[in-house]
């Protein structure tokens, strides 16, 4: 896979989740505003509950991953990731700090050439 094919498919990846998950969770939460209600129903039933707990594992595993890489690899703002991680979800921030890694990783090795 070429580096624009990646990044194409990193950007549709978040984009698409972003569409369903304002289709999904915006109505509901527009009518009820109850944001810890909102949070409370990921972990109604067993499966949300496991499913719920592997996005919040894996965006800990993204934060694990940018603040480690800001400090060896010099990888910067990827905070505004972390952030996405977080609303609107780990489907978002990973993809985008993926691309903005490859980004200012292959700039970085381009300046030291």
């Amino acid at each position: 896979m070429n580096e624009f094919a990646f990044k194409c498919a990193m950007y549709f990846i978040a984009l698409a989740f972003s569409l369903a998950f304002t289709v999904i969770v915006m109505p509901p939460l527009i009518a009820d505003p109850d944001l810890l209600g909102a949070i409370g129903a990921g972990f109604v039933n067993p499966y949300s509950s496991g499913y719920s707990a592997d996005v919040l594992f894996c965006w800990a595993v993204l934060v694990i991953w940018v603040f480690y890489e800001s400090k060896a690899l010099d990888v910067k703002h990827g905070w505004v990731c972390l952030l996405l991680g977080a609303f609107p979800g780990v489907a978002v921030g990973f993809p985008l700090y993926l691309v903005l890694r490859n980004s200012q990783i292959e700039q970085s090795s381009k300046n030291i050439q």
